[in-house]
């Protein structure tokens, strides 16, 4: 049985790439396999699954010597099983900068394209063979390009990503307005999380000059709501970063209609990166930062000191 994995802390493309590739090598390939999660999705993730009536995977946080294993959505080893290496990966499918580390025992298939989503580049590998899918794949593939692409917003989208979306969107009958209008309704309730489980929700490793950062993004279409919480937030981000073997979160609150985020300020040490790394000037414990809305490509690369 294949294992096909995405990345920890499972937005909706590490949630819906796994489910779109198990199919394909249990419909197409012939080839058994599962979808498995990281850990909890978050809001939008989870109405996916349910708006295309598909079960949650099972949430599995290791894999053990000699499973065979896909990794969609990641290639870097902070985000995978601890034991990833002893396992036996067969193929990667990603979107992100190639970061190194993964070791195989023979040569594998490795698709890394510059595209705005996995599932993109999914839609594309699987080809023809789509055309037998059944509603649920096409709509989870919607659902993942509108996710990464913040409908069409995010400086990640490629005329491609919007091309494959907009065909699937017509093929399944969808408006892509209104469907997104769902989707990030749902991305912004977050009522039932806590701080902490915030500062995880959406969550990256990054070292910056040796210090290891947790940079955190939450996408939503009510800003104000998160930054109600603000004080409390920042409250949580020792502790987060304690446990979690950081020694600083950055938290950017993505305003996906303004296009903008605003990163949380707790101390110095994030003013210095907010002001070196875009050009900024912090006041007090926040920044609005206009125009940022990618954390693959307007945050993480630009981070400095």
């Amino acid at each position: 049985m294949i294992t096909v994995l995405a990345h920890k802390s499972p937005d909706t493309d590490a949630t819906g790439s796994p489910l779109i590739w198990a199919w394909y090598l249990n419909e197409v390939r012939k080839s058994p396999a599962r979808a498995i999660l990281q850990g909890t999705p978050n809001t939008e993730a989870a109405w996916m699954l349910t708006r295309w009536d598909q079960d949650m995977p099972e949430i599995v946080t290791e894999v053990g010597a000699g499973d065979q294993v896909v990794i969609c959505d990641t290639n870097n080893p902070a985000e995978l099983p601890a034991a990833i290496n002893d396992a036996e990966v067969l193929e990667i499918i990603d979107h992100h900068m190639l970061v190194g580390g993964i070791k195989t025992r023979t040569p594998i298939n490795i698709t890394i394209r510059p595209l705005a989503c996995t599932a993109t580049i999914m839609h594309d590998l699987i080809g023809d063979d789509l055309a037998a899918a059944p509603e649920w794949v096409k709509g989870v593939m919607l659902t993942c390009i509108l996710s990464d692409t913040l409908e069409f917003r995010s400086p990640t989208t490629t005329a491609h990503d919007k091309a494959v979306a907009e065909k699937l969107a017509a093929d399944l009958g969808i408006t892509i307005g209104d469907y997104a209008s769902e989707m990030f309704a749902a991305k912004s309730d977050v009522s039932a999380f806590g701080d902490e489980d915030l500062l995880r929700m959406d969550s990256k490793e990054f070292e910056l000059e040796g210090k290891k950062l947790r940079v955190s993004v939450l996408e939503t279409t009510a800003p104000q709501v998160l930054l109600d919480r603000k004080d409390a937030l920042l409250a949580a981000m020792p502790a987060v970063a304690a446990a979690d073997g950081a020694d600083e979160v950055l938290l950017f609150i993505v305003d996906i209609l303004n296009e903008e985020a605003t990163l949380l300020v707790p101390n110095d040490y994030v003013k210095q990166v907010a002001e070196a790394s875009f050009d900024a000037k912090v006041d007090g414990d926040s920044v609005v930062l206009p125009g940022i809305m990618s954390r693959k490509k307007q945050i993480i690369p630009a981070l400095k000191l």
